[in-house]
C-alpha cells in the first residue's frame, strides 16, 4: 500500500505541474480528443471515447521503433502484467493476475490472444511476430461477452497491416550480439480497388551469455522464419473481401534446462500458421454493416530429447513428443448503427483437434458454437454512453481414445457506462463476467499417466470471474493520462483431488480475490514550446493491492504487486528517433522447483532497460530513403530472469540498415 500511495502521489504531482498552465494555454485547434478508432472492445469500429473499459493501444510507430521482435517482448516492454519467459521461444503473458497458459495451449489460459479479431490458436506470445503489424489493442478486464472462454484478465488483439496508400517496399538487415543475423523484406500499398501488405523475416542466433558472464549453452536456434500476407479487394463501395495468411517457424531452438544443470542437446521445432477469408460489407447509408470470416490454423510443437542426455526417455529415432493442434472456426455478425444506437448480433464457432504422438490423451476434440448480442446507446448529445451485452456458449469435448464425450454451456453478461464531462475528459465504469471452460481431460478423461489413473468429472463448472472497474481517461493536446481501479472475484477454480479409490479427478475448489490500479501518463514537451521535434516522457503501471488465494489464505504465486513501464521518446522531422524504455517487475512468490524444496520463496524484483536509436541518413524522393538503426538491449547489463533458474541474456548490441522505396 505504501508503494501505491507513493506512485499515486507522484502521478498527481506530475499532472499538477505539467498540465494546468502549459496544456490549456494552447490554441483550441490543437486539442486532441479521444477520436482514435478501436475495434476490439465491441467487435466493430468505434471511437475510443465510447469505450467503457481500460483500453491500451500500441501503434505502428511504437512497434516499428521498439527493440521487440515478437509480441511477448513487446508486452514485456509495456509492462502490462506478468511475463513468464524461457530461453528459446516460450512466453506467456499476464493481465490483472491472470495469464496465458505457460505451455502455449490456447484453451487452458485465462488471457486470450487474438489475431485480427479471432483466436490466435496459441497462448505463446513468442510465436506472434510484430514485423507486419499495424497496431496491438489490449482490452484489460473480462471480455468473454465478445470472445468467449479464457478472456478473464483481458484480450490482446494483434492487427496486421492493410495496404492503404500508394505502394511502398522495404528491405532491412540487422546484425547483433551472439551471432544474431536478421533479414527482412516487405511491401504495402493500394492500387485502385486492390490492397496488399506483406513481409517476411528470417533470423538466427547463437547461445548467449548471462549478465554474470556465464555462457548459457543451448539457448540459440538455427533459424526463425515468420511471414504475413494481407490481400484485399473492394468490389463495391464499402464491400471488401480479403485473405490473410500468417506463418511462423523456428528450427532447432534449444531447451537448455536450468543454468546450473545446463542440458546441451534437448531442442524443439515449433510452428504456427493460419489463413483467414474475410468479407466486410455495409449498405450505402451505413445503416447496416456486417462481417463474415472463416479461418483455419495449425499450431505444432515437436520436442527432441536425445538418448545421450535422457537415457530411457527417447524413442529410437530421438523424437520424444509431437503435439499438433488444428483449429478452425467461423465468425458472422451484423450491426445496426444509428446516431444514438449501435447493436451488433453474431455467431461464433471454433473447433480444436489435438493430437499427441507420445503421451495420453493422444487425441481430443473441442467444439464451441456461441451466439452474442452487444448494444450501445448514446444519450445527451452523445456524451452519455451505456453499453451492454450477453453471450451464450455451448461446448462439447471428445476424448476419443482416452475417455468419452461431455457437453455443457455457459452465459456471460457485461454492462458499462461512460460519460464525457468534456471532449477531453471521460469517466467510465464497467461490470463483466468471464469464464474458462474445463479441458477435455477434466470433463471426460479416463486414462493412465505416470502410474496415475485420471478420471474426468462431468459435473465440473467453468472457472468464473466477476469484475467491477471504474476510471477516467484524459486527452488534451499532447497530454494523455488514465487511471483505473478494478476488483475481481475468481471462483470455481478447477483443481485435482484424490478419490477414495485413489483415482485422480477434478473439483471446483479454488477462489481468489484480485484488486488494484492501472494508470498511464504521457506528454510531448516539445509541443509546449512549439519545437519541431518531440520529447515525450511516459509512464504506465499496474499496481495490485490485493491478490489473495482465498482457499490457502496466501498471496497468489507468480503474481507481482507492481509493474511499471517508463521512459522517453525523442523524434524530429529529419528522420531521427530514439526511445529509452525501462520495465520494472516487482517481487513475486513462487514455488522453488529449481532448488528441489518445492517451498514457497520470494523472487526478487528487477528492471530491464532497452535503448533504440534510428536516423534517416539518405532521403532521395526518387530513389527512396536509407535509415540506420542501433539497439542496446538490457542496457545496464542487469542479471534477471522471468522464470526461476532461466536467466536472460546480458547486454546485447544490434546495428542495422533499412531501405524504403
Amino acid at each position: 500500500m505504501k508503494k501505491l500511495l507513493s506512485y499515486t502521489a507522484a502521478l498527481l504531482v506530475f499532472m499538477f505541474f505539467t498540465s494546468p498552465v502549459p496544456i490549456f494555454a494552447q490554441e483550441e485547434e490543437d486539442v486532441v480528443t479521444m477520436e482514435e478508432t478501436v475495434v476490439t472492445a465491441g467487435r466493430v469500429k468505434e471511437k475510443k471515447k465510447e469505450i467503457t473499459t481500460n483500453a491500451t493501444i500500441i501503434d505502428e510507430e511504437e512497434i516499428k521503433n521498439s527493440s521487440a521482435t515478437d509480441l511477448g517482448d513487446l508486452l514485456a516492454e509495456k509492462g502490462i502484467g506478468h511475463i513468464h519467459k524461457y530461453p528459446g521461444i516460450s512466453t506467456s503473458v499476464g493481465i490483472r493476475g491472470f495469464r496465458t497458459d505457460a505451455t502455449g495451449v490456447d484453451l487452458a489460459g485465462k488471457v486470450l490472444i487474438l489475431l485480427n479479431g479471432r483466436r490466435a490458436g496459441t497462448g505463446n506470445a513468442a510465436k506472434i511476430m510484430t514485423k507486419n503489424v499495424e497496431r496491438v489493442e489490449i482490452i484489460r478486464g473480462p471480455a468473454s461477452v465478445q470472445y468467449g472462454s479464457a478472456a478473464m484478465g483481458g484480450v490482446v488483439n494483434v492487427i496486421t497491416k492493410q495496404g492503404k496508400k500508394e505502394p511502398t517496399a522495404f528491405v532491412e538487415g540487422l546484425l547483433g550480439s551472439y551471432g544474431y543475423k536478421e533479414g527482412s523484406a516487405g511491401v504495402s500499398g493500394k492500387y485502385k480497388a486492390l490492397d496488399f501488405s506483406g513481409s517476411f523475416t528470417r533470423d538466427s542466433r547463437d547461445d548467449y551469455d548471462t549478465a554474470n558472464g556465464v555462457r548459457y549453452y543451448n539457448t540459440g536456434y538455427n533459424y526463425k522464419e515468420n511471414g504475413s500476407l494481407n490481400l484485399g479487394y473492394e468490389f463495391l463501395p464499402g464491400n471488401h473481401i480479403g485473405v490473410i495468411y500468417t506463418y511462423f517457424n523456428v528450427d532447432h531452438v534449444g531447451n537448455p534446462e536450468y543454468l546450473r544443470q545446463n542440458d546441451l542437446d534437448d531442442y524443439s521445432d515449433l510452428g504456427n500458421k493460419s489463413v483467414d477469408f474475410i468479407y466486410d460489407g455495409k449498405t450505402a447509408n451505413e445503416l447496416f454493416s456486417w462481417k463474415l470470416r472463416y479461418f483455419d490454423g495449425k499450431d505444432e510443437s515437436e520436442w527432441f530429447w536425445p538418448v545421450a542426455s535422457n537415457p530411457g526417455w527417447a524413442s529410437d529415432d530421438g523424437i520424444s513428443k509431437k503435439l499438433t493442434v488444428d483449429n478452425k472456426g467461423t465468425q458472422a455478425q451484423v450491426s445496426y448503427n444509428r446516431e444514438y444506437l449501435l447493436v451488433t448480433a453474431g455467431f461464433d464457432w471454433v473447433n480444436y483437434e489435438t493430437k499427441d504422438s507420445k503421451y495420453d490423451p493422444k487425441n481430443t476434440e473441442y467444439d464451441n458454437p456461441a451466439g452474442f448480442l452487444l448494444a450501445k446507446a448514446r444519450f445527451f448529445d452523445q456524451r452519455l454512453i451505456i453499453t451492454g451485452g450477453a453471450r451464450y456458449d455451448e461446448y462439447e469435448v471428445d476424448m476419443k481414445d482416452d475417455g468419452g464425450k461431455e457437453s455443457d454451456n455457459h452465459t456471460s453478461p457485461q454492462v458499462g457506462v461512460a460519460y464525457l464531462l468534456t471532449d477531453w475528459l471521460k469517466l467510465r465504469a464497467n461490470y463483466g463476467e468471464a469464464f474458462r471452460m474445463p479441458t477435455a481431460q477434466q470433463l471426460a478423461g479416463d486414462l493412465n499417466m505416470w502410474s496415475v489413473h485420471y478420471v474426468g468429472n462431468p459435473d465440473l463448472k467453468p472457472e468464473k470471474s466477476e469484475t467491477c472497474e471504474g476510471g477516467l481517461d484524459f486527452s488534451y493536446a499532447s497530454f494523455n493520462a488514465g487511471l483505473t481501479y478494478f476488483h475481481t472475484d475468481f471462483k470455481d477454480k478447477i483443481e485435482e483431488y484424490t478419490k477414495p479409490n485413489n483415482d485422480t479427478s477434478y473439483k471446483n475448489l479454488g477462489k481468489a480475490e484480485i484488486e488494484g490500479f492501472e494508470g498511464n501518463i504521457s506528454y510531448d514537451i516539445g509541443s509546449l514550446f512549439s519545437w519541431d521535434y518531440q520529447i515525450k516522457p511516459y509512464v504506465s503501471f499496474t499496481c495490485l493491492t490485493k491478490y489473495k488465494d482465498k482457499e490457502a489464505n496466501e498471496d497468489l504465486k507468480y503474481t507481482s504487486d507492481l509493474h511499471i513501464s517508463y521512459g522517453i521518446r525523442i523524434s524530429d522531422l529529419d528522420g531521427f528517433y530514439a526511445n529509452l524504455n525501462l520495465a520494472y517487475t516487482g517481487k513475486q512468490n513462487i514455488t522453488d522447483y529449481e532448488g528441489g524444496t518445492y517451498a514457497t520463496i520470494t523472487k526478487d524484483s528487477f528492471t530491464v532497460a532497452n535503448l533504440t536509436v534510428s536516423k534517416k541518413i539518405l532521403d532521395a524522393e526518387k530513389y527512396g530513403s536509407v535509415t540506420l538503426k542501433g539497439e542496446v538491449q538490457n542496457l545496464f547489463d542487469r542479471d534477471y530472469e522471468y522464470a526461476q533458474g532461466y536467466p536472460m541474456p546480458g547486454r546485447m548490441f544490434f546495428l542495422g540498415l533499412r531501405y524504403d522505396f
